[in-house]
């Protein structure tokens, strides 16, 4: 594939290579295809325009003409960013409709359908987003003017493999069943923005909210899921994977409140939003051992305890060698990180409380509500 637009301005100091969205592909892969049904020409490569003006170009991997409908496909290429789509084969059949009927969206195998209410799509709908769609209905329009045609049309977006790969998603939590969703809201994957995640995250809070929940708990992974689960009974849609995003969570819940959020992960995940992180990887954070040796002063733990906090090598030694000497770290570590949550989200009427885990998901640390 390429672009005649260039790479995006942000990524040219990163060395990364931008890719694209579902939703772009499924663009592309429409065009063609409906195209290919008015001429009897699939043009290839089949050039988009995105939302922000870039034009790229995608080579055809598979095509085929029925006569009364076509199909054509195309490779994700998800650039340098470490995308579960990555690969995938995204194809569009295109049918002509009696005029009048519009563009209708249908799924293919591979693709999902809605089925909870609380996602941008009606229940009932294709797990085509509404850009993707809007996108899709664009270029139709486009060429249906090119050719003298009404542009009524049913298209249907499929992924070989969607289903499988969606069990690597948000997806099934989410009440996507069937396969994959179709995103994308500038048709440009950025290397490492994590973007389908926080907006996997986003979508929680949303199906969370329209069932009626009034308590979720953002988890760092799935032992944290595990342990509020035991200590809570909160159901599945209740659980929001927020991994290392919990300024995503933070800040979404801020706009869009519940009654009451829990955060649960790892004792050293949690120290780094104790210290003000709201990007808990590694690679964007560190845990800082002179931070934990404060709060284990604050704790009640003497100078040598607080210099052989300061020196340990990892955050777990730190918080074995405060419960040696009977000193709650954990439970400072997690107080201060309900209360750095409470600041960022600002007053929104959210009741807080933090559980700290170790590797086995014993809890090592809680905090009151707040």
């Amino acid at each position: 594939m390429s672009t005649s637009g260039g790479r995006s301005a942000q990524l040219k100091h990163t060395g990364l290579r931008p890719g694209w969205t579902t939703g772009a592909c499924a663009t592309a892969a429409t065009t063609a295809a409906y195209t290919a049904l008015l001429t009897g020409d699939f043009p290839d490569p089949v050039t988009i325009t995105l939302p922000k003006g870039q034009t790229p170009s995608f080579a055809l991997a598979r095509e085929e003409h029925g006569g009364s409908s076509a199909m054509a496909a195309v490779v994700k290429d998800a650039g340098d960013d470490p995308d579960v789509t990555h690969g995938a084969l995204v194809r569009s059949t295109v049918r002509l409709l009696p005029p009048g009927s519009g563009v209708v969206f249908r799924a293919g195998p591979g693709v999902g359908t809605v089925t909870r209410p609380g996602l941008p799509l009606p229940v009932g709908e294709p797990a085509i987003n509404p850009v993707p769609r809007q996108m899709i209905r664009d270029h139709v329009a486009k060429v249906a003017a090119e050719h003298g045609a009404t542009g009524d049309v049913e298209v249907t977006v499929s992924v070989d493999d969607g289903e499988e790969i969606a069990r690597s998603t948000w997806n099934p939590r989410l009440g996507i069943l069937g396969g994959l969703s179709i995103l994308g809201t500038t048709g440009v994957v950025v290397p490492y923005s994590c973007s389908a995640w926080i907006d996997s995250i986003r979508r929680g809070v949303d199906v969370a909210r329209a069932a009626g929940r009034t308590h979720v708990a953002g988890c760092t992974g799935s032992t944290s899921e595990k342990t509020v689960t035991s200590l809570y009974s909160l159901p599945e849609d209740a659980l929001l994977d927020m991994g290392d995003f919990a300024g995503a969570v933070l800040k979404y819940v801020r706009r869009h409140p519940v009654d009451r959020l829990t955060i649960c992960g790892g004792f050293a995940k949690l120290s780094k939003l104790a210290a003000g992180h709201l990007d808990l990887h590694s690679a964007r954070s560190q845990v800082d051992k002179g931070f934990l040796a404060d709060l284990a002063r604050s704790a009640g733990a003497d100078e040598v305890l607080a210099s052989a906090v300061a020196a340990a090598n990892t955050g777990l030694a730190a918080l074995h060698l405060c419960a040696e000497q009977g000193v709650p770290l954990g439970d400072r570590v997690a107080e201060t990180a309900r209360d750095q949550a409470l600041e960022v989200l600002r007053g929104a009427p959210v009741v807080v409380d933090v559980v700290c885990i170790d590797r086995a998901g014993t809890v090592v640390g809680r905090s009151t509500p707040r």
